[in-house]
């Protein structure tokens, strides 16, 4: 027999307390709440109770006597009154957005949207149930402390990120167990683990493994929504990735993790959900409280304001929607011990009510947050709204993908006119953008391939995107890929075609490696992976997106060049400075803390700067060293070589330590160039030369 009584209204969701489970839901315009019981099929709604109590918005009640397990749904009553925001139908099953753990998946029917389809006004009432068609939230036993496992807490500024896909990672991987393909627990498993070592990686960043939804659209052409960016509950672990041991199988991957010196990180969507705008389905957010989950139209409620892409804005300006993003962020930290976040499109968290803000209530919430202060926080810096685009303008505390360091370093490489300055700006840490926020060198996240766009293999291979396997004729994806082909579109048996790209792969990774900020590599960029020249890959659950893990792409010897690059970035601290290069003078040497070098010997001068048709330069660094080891870098991206002329203001000898024109990045000779010699830098390259500081005449340059 259970009993009914009025509980406590928090915490939010469904928690268990040794006598039964107290159930918690925040609606602020609902009328009335009832809570919904299943069997463990799902299948049988077993039992409906009305929530006896409201606190503060949040209606609540505790039965006795249910155990962890138990499956549960809620139907909220309140007013049909789009024109006003309000979209409520008790005749839709809603997800508890608290829920821990899901059963079951969304099935699509026309059951699942709270108005009548097909008809000329969509604001008619669809009186079908959807508890059919729709998972059921699983009540999860209190979540007992975990081992004692430290957070490894290592600075952005010695980070080196590895942005992976779950499944992509490790369906194809011959050493995992097949049961284990593809699955939470795959990610600890010893070769993945071991490969990620091996490279030199110390975080793994993790594409959408909160709970998402494949979107009807994609089910209907047979394809899924393989990224996840369509999010459907931010408490639970998305259950395709489940596998052996359930969520314990992510617990154990990331302490897995953790003892090799790897932290995690996770992307999250609190941008918007999988509900789409007004004529999508009714699946939790839009059935529990569509007026304040939402961002609407202040002249027309009845439609989302979309700042997304997606058809709504989560309205993260509003309190209680505030408090679930913080709630869900520490659940992940707590119960996972997650290091960290990306947040996707995370200017729309900060519009409040509808403009960019850097004093937006998410950002102060998250600076004196106990637990969320601790963590790494980085922001894709932009959204589609107007005034979207916040590359530098986020607070302290958080870290931005720098898409124009991408560009720059793709454009310089390419050889278009006028990146050089911008290419420099981006290898001292992009200071112009930062500092005026008060951010050092580590705000700024490089890279030069994401999930979102061409792999590195297909940056040097396509000029063109082919998405058609997507299956919107290739409408999809953006034009602006900043490439290059080299002479032939996609593969090539040319030895000439493929040795230059080979080349540039090389160039475009040792740009990111050796420039200041914190460095984001791609999954399978150390293996030439390739999507075929499909820029957006999102919706490919196949070989299109899967690591190969049994093909190099023709370049062997790149993952061998990458290690030996991350290696040498390890090595020198004057590749991972915490504070910006400036061009002034050490006041312990008189030295440039940079220095830059036009091939003649000369430092550069504002003519050099100013000429956009420059395609080489040397910059030195470690001139403030305090072990004293100071590097010289030279880059041409001309297609002729270039002599260097290493006059005596920048002092000698200097010793090749890496170069783009070997496979593995190990110069083939090693003997020293003194001041006043030359190097001559083949077309398409990048070299590094080292030297002491015991050996080196003190002079202008150094």
């Amino acid at each position: 027999m259970i009993a009914l009584d009025d509980g406590a209204p928090a915490p939010l969701g469904a928690h268990f307390d040794g006598r039964g489970i107290n159930f918690a839901l925040f609606s602020g315009h609902a009328t009335a709440v009832d809570l919904c019981l299943f069997d463990a099929s799902g299948r049988v709604q077993t039992d409906v109770v009305r929530l006896p109590r409201r606190t503060d918005d949040v209606w609540h009640g505790h039965l006795a006597g249910l155990l962890p397990g138990q499956l549960y749904g809620y139907r909220v009553h309140g007013p049909w009154e789009p024109a006003r925001g309000h979209r409520f139908n008790p005749s839709k099953l809603t997800l508890d957005p608290y829920a821990r753990e899901l059963h079951g998946r969304v099935r699509w029917h026309d059951a699942l949207y709270a108005y009548r389809r097909g008809l000329q006004r969509d604001d008619q009432v669809d009186r079908r149930d959807s508890a059919p068609m729709m998972p059921k939230g699983i009540v999860t036993a209190p979540e007992a402390l975990l081992p004692d496992d430290p957070p490894l807490r290592r600075p952005l500024t010695d980070s080196v990120i590895y942005e992976a896909h779950v499944r992509a990672l490790t369906q194809a991987h011959p050493g995992v167990p097949l049961p284990w393909r593809g699955s939470y627990a795959a990610l600890g498993h010893p070769a993945v683990v071991d490969h990620l070592v091996g490279l030199g990686v110390t975080a793994v960043e993790l594409l959408p493994i909160q709970a998402f939804v494949d979107d009807r659209f994609l089910v209907e052409r047979g394809l899924t929504n393989f990224w996840g960016y369509s999010p459907l509950n931010y408490f639970s672990p998305e259950p395709r990735y489940l596998g052996p041991g359930g969520s314990a199988g992510l617990r154990a991957a990331i302490r897995q993790l953790h003892a090799a010196g790897i932290e995690v990180l996770m992307d999250v969507v609190y941008n918007h959900t999988c509900e789409a705008d007004r004529h999508g389905p009714s699946l939790s957010f839009r059935g529990v409280d569509n007026a304040s989950y939402y961002k609407l139209r202040p002249d027309d409620p009845r439609q989302d304001i979309d700042c997304t892409g997606c058809g709504n804005t989560l309205d993260v300006a509003h309190p209680r929607v505030l408090q679930m993003v913080l709630d869900s962020l520490r659940h992940w930290v707590e119960a996972y011990r997650i290091d960290g976040f990306r947040f996707d499109l995370a200017s729309s968290l900060a519009r409040s009510p509808h403009d960019f803000t850097p004093r937006a209530a998410v950002f102060q919430a998250l600076l004196q947050d106990p637990v969320l202060s601790r963590v790494k926080l980085i922001a894709e810096p932009w959204d589609v709204g107007m005034g979207g685009y916040q590359l530098g303008g986020f607070p302290i505390g958080w870290s931005d993908w720098n898409d124009q360091f991408r560009d720059a370093a793709r454009g310089f490489w390419r050889g278009d006119d006028g990146q050089l300055p911008r290419l420099t700006q981006g290898l001292t840490g992009s200071r112009e953008i930062f500092a005026p926020s008060g951010r050092g060198p580590s705000a700024s996240i490089n890279f030069i391939t994401s999930h979102d766009g061409y792999t590195l293999a297909d940056v040097v291979s396509y000029e063109h995107k082919h998405n058609e396997a997507n299956r919107e004729d290739n409408r999809d994806g953006h034009g602006h890929n900043v490439s290059r082909n080299y002479g032939v579109e996609g593969p090539t048996e040319d030895p000439a075609v493929a040795g230059v790209r080979a080349r540039q792969k090389r160039n475009l990774l040792a740009t990111i490696l050796l420039a200041q900020g914190a460095p984001m590599l791609l999954m399978g960029d150390e293996r030439s992976r390739t999507q075929g020249g499909n820029n957006n890959a999102y919706c490919q659950d196949n070989a299109t997106s899967w690591m190969d893990w049994e093909n190099d792409g023709g370049d062997p010897a790149l993952l061998a060049f990458l290690r030996n690059l991350l290696a040498l970035r390890r090595e020198h601290r004057a590749l991972r400075r915490r504070k910006f290069l400036t061009g002034e003078k050490v006041a312990s040497n008189g030295l440039k803390d940079v220095h830059w070098l036009s091939p003649c010997g000369a430092e550069m001068d504002d003519a050099a700067w100013g000429d956009a048709a420059r395609r080489a330069f040397g910059m030195q660094i470690g001139n403030d060293a305090p072990d004293g080891r100071r590097l010289l870098i030279l880059a041409n991206a001309a297609e002729a070589p270039v002599e260097f002329h290493l006059a005596r203001v920048v002092g000698g000898p200097w010793a090749p330590v890496f170069d783009t024109t070997a496979p593995d990045g190990r110069p083939l000779a090693r003997e020293a160039v003194r001041a006043g010699g030359q190097v001559r830098l083949p077309e398409r390259a990048l070299v590094v030369l080292a030297r002491s500081a015991a050996r080196a005449p003190r002079g202008a340059g150094g």
